[in-house]
């Protein structure tokens, strides 16, 4: 059910590097102006969620599995090619199986490392960054679109998983996203909890005291509201219960066009290093 691939170089993709637009957008702090978009698309896919639901301790710590997760899928980017994390996150997912129930009464197998799972798992990291550096720094160009996702072919190989269902090119992943989007992904208990406080409020985070956190909450849920909604596939909203009107549509695509705005690109480019990316990246260019 699994097919595990060497890691290695190939002429229809393109280097990660401090040249690379990978390298100029997926460290960049801005990211979490886009909010859970790449983890609750993630969930969407059934054999994903549920390996999440039946082996994660996504529900008990959510926080816990986000710091355990990130850190080496970021290091697998801002490594070299000889000294990544990426085999190092494929094993992770070797005993994720299990059994999965259709709604239509079927039941089927899933493993986390099945070529097509582990894929899509990527393609939201991939369209991540194009939908964040589309959307809060710059239009990108179709060539700019491309070489990205050229570079993501070999972040890809850098896991040591079959790169069968990786489509060719830019136009084919983007065929790809939108078929998965139409046909594919479904509101799966994990997906519908990673969004739930939308309408119910983000609990109180651990190492906050709960007067804080009552002066806090009134602020900070209706701003991660908007950033968690607005930053989902417009498709997927009703599909996850999220509350979306054309006036907030309004307002998202305003915030993003500040966002996206010479001034504010201006500032950004001059703040230091460390405002700007995160740990990963400063790292990686570091070392470059």
């Amino acid at each position: 059910m699994t097919e595990l691939a060497k890691p290695e170089s190939a002429t229809d993709a393109l280097p990660l590097g401090p040249q690379s637009l990978v390298w100029k957008y997926f460290g960049d702090n801005r990211m979490y102006l886009i909010g859970p978009r790449p983890a609750v698309l993630q969930n969407m896919l059934a054999e994903l969620g549920q390996g999440v639901l039946d082996h994660s301790v996504f529900f008990a710590d959510t926080a816990a599995r986000v710091k355990r997760s990130i850190p080496p899928i970021m290091m697998t980017v801002y490594g070299s090619d000889d000294d990544n994390p990426g085999t190092r996150v494929r094993d992770f997912h070797t005993n994720i199986k299990g059994e999965i129930a259709h709604p239509d009464g079927t039941v089927s197998r899933y493993h986390a490392l099945d070529p097509d799972t582990y894929f899509w798992a990527h393609a939201t990291f991939v369209e991540q960054v194009l939908y964040f550096a589309d959307t809060f720094v710059k239009r990108l160009t179709e060539a700019e679109k491309e070489q990205i996702y050229a570079e993501s072919k070999t972040w890809y190989r850098r896991y040591g998983v079959s790169d069968r269902p990786m489509p060719q090119d830019y136009a084919a992943f983007q065929k790809y996203w939108d078929d998965m989007l139409d046909r594919v992904v479904v509101a799966h208990p994990t997906a519908k909890y990673g969004v739930g406080y939308v309408t119910k409020g983000f609990p109180r985070p651990k190492g906050v005291s709960p007067l804080a956190w009552r002066l806090i909450a009134p602020v900070f849920n209706p701003v991660a509201a908007f950033l968690t909604t607005g930053g989902m596939p417009p498709s997927t909203r009703p599909m996850l219960g999220l509350p979306w009107s054309d006036r907030q549509e309004r307002r998202y695509q305003r915030f993003a066009a500040l966002w996206r705005s010479r001034p504010v690109n201006w500032i950004w480019d001059r703040l230091p290093m460390r405002l700007r990316y995160n740990t990963f990246a400063q790292v990686g260019y570091a070392r470059s």
